[in-house]
């Protein structure tokens, strides 16, 4: 009996100590697989990390590109509005020239009128000449006839005869008194017609000289029209070069236009990719601390610096909200400094790359420059000495939390706060009415909420700068 009680306890003694080794190999087995899981799931994580890190510098590529055409653009744009200026300028010219032009015709054309006038006027002022010379031609004809004749009677003598044949002194007186009148006469027509010729000469030549005035009017004219002319040949000449140069810069302008329209195309492309990787990331994070939950409790030593930097994003993100809702904002920056997956200080936290819409807005900073308020300084010195609303590591408005099918999540206030990226089967996502089919990056957001409710996505890409996510909560 004694024999069969120490072999008994004998082959206990072995199936426990084996019981213990085969236990202890288990548990071995356990941590090399764990750490075979959490080596792979790193690796993921830091694939993804170097996928996002080659769309960001494709971003920045593209940023720089379309920065640079943007420049050239407003160099050119600049350039067509100097050249449409001098064009107007030129237009402008032009226009005075034209008007130039129009006041040399009408002179040219009422010139032209006087010098006929003029001329008319000498024709018939050689006429009236001509006339007047006749006329004095035949009176001294006639004159030199009526002296001929008395000569040929006798000259003087037969004169005087005339005289002596008188009957009577009356008639001596009378007849010697009509041969006066006749010489008279003959002598006062000849000055008439001497002095008429003289003034008809005279005006002749006054007409003349004033003729000669318009022509030489007429001919400044004539070289200021063509002047004129000439200029107005050469600025239409200036004015058809600028036109042809603004034509080539608007044609630059539209290759520019192309250009940016896809450079535009090929960021948002980006900036999609980028967001899908950046909630992929989040999954990978999730999905790792899940299988050993990290302790981010406790209080934070922070500079002054770092507490304005949250008290401003609290501000940001949640100055609406209760002071519940602040503090949740402000538990999820200091979770994220004390976890693995995210940067260990708090102004890297709010500026890692696509989490913050208020940051990549310039909400932040601009709050900063003008000093966060009392109530948000409040609350983000109670989270960095401790104080949690949660574990949570993620937070998005309500709407885009069902939009990505969140498995599990606490609403406070206007955002969804959870500590896992764990989605549910689509079947099972809760559709949303008037939620965007579309992925929802930051075109694509809700346009009508009010600034000052920017959401964090919790470090993902579905809230924008502008969602505010009250109207989507219900």
């Amino acid at each position: 009996m004694r024999g069969n009680s120490i072999k008994k306890t004998c082959l206990l003694r072995i199936i426990v100590v084996a019981a213990v080794f085969a236990t202890a190999t288990c548990h071995i087995c356990f941590a090399d697989e764990y750490e075979d899981t959490l080596a792979n799931m790193q690796s993921e994580e830091q694939q993804t990390q170097e996928m996002i890190s080659n769309l960001e510098k494709q971003t920045q590529a593209t940023k720089d590109s379309i920065n640079l055409l943007q420049e050239q653009r407003k160099a050119t744009q600049s350039n067509v509005t100097q050249l449409q200026g001098r064009s107007d300028a030129l237009r402008s010219e032009i226009e005075g020239y034209s008007g130039k032009l129009d006041e040399l015709d009408s002179e040219i054309k009422e010139t032209e009128n006087k010098m006929s006038e003029l001329s008319a006027r000498i024709v018939s002022l050689n006429e009236e000449l001509a006339n007047i010379r006749k006329t004095k031609a035949e009176k001294e004809s006639l004159l030199k006839r009526r002296i001929k004749s008395v000569y040929e009677k006798g000259g003087s003598n037969g004169m005087a005869r005339m005289i002596f044949d008188a009957a009577s002194l009356k008639d001596v007186l009378n007849r010697y008194e009509y041969l006066n009148a006749i010489v008279r006469y003959d002598r006062q027509k000849i000055a008439e017609l001497k002095e008429l010729e003289e003034q008809i000469a005279a005006k002749v030549a006054e007409v003349e000289e004033k003729e000669e005035e318009i022509n030489a009017y007429q001919d400044d004219l004539d070289d200021k029209y063509t002047q004129l002319e000439n200029l107005t040949d050469e600025v239409q000449g200036k004015l058809d070069l600028t036109n042809s140069s603004i034509s080539a810069e608007a044609g630059k302008l539209k290759d520019f236009d192309a250009q940016l329209a896809n450079l535009d195309k090929a960021m948002k492309s980006l900036e999609s990719q980028t967001a899908a990787a950046q909630a992929k990331l989040a999954q990978q994070i999730a999905a790792r601390l899940a299988m050993k939950k990290e302790d981010t409790s406790g209080a934070y030593a922070a500079s002054g610096s770092e507490l304005e930097w949250l008290a401003a994003t609290i501000q940001a993100e949640a100055g609406g909200e209760s002071y519940t809702g602040k503090l949740g904002v402000g538990s999820v920056i200091m979770n994220r400094v004390k976890s693995s997956a995210f940067p260990n200080d708090i102004k890297s936290v709010i500026t890692q790359n696509m989490q913050f819409a208020s940051y990549r807005s310039g909400k932040v900073e601009l709050i900063i420059a003008n000093g966060p308020n009392s109530t948000c300084i409040s609350a983000a010195q109670e989270v960095l000495n401790g104080a949690r609303v949660g574990d949570y590591l993620f937070f998005m408005t309500k709407y885009y939390a069902d939009y990505y099918g969140i498995a599990e999540y606490t609403m406070i206030g206007n955002h969804a706060f959870f500590y896992k990226w764990v989605t549910k089967p689509k079947e099972e996502a809760a559709p949303v009415e008037g939620g965007s089919e579309e992925p929802a990056t930051e075109e694509a957001q809700p346009q009508e909420a009010p600034a000052e409710e920017n959401q964090d996505d919790g470090g993902d890409e579905e809230d924008n700068e502008d969602d505010d996510d009250g109207d989507d909560e219900e």
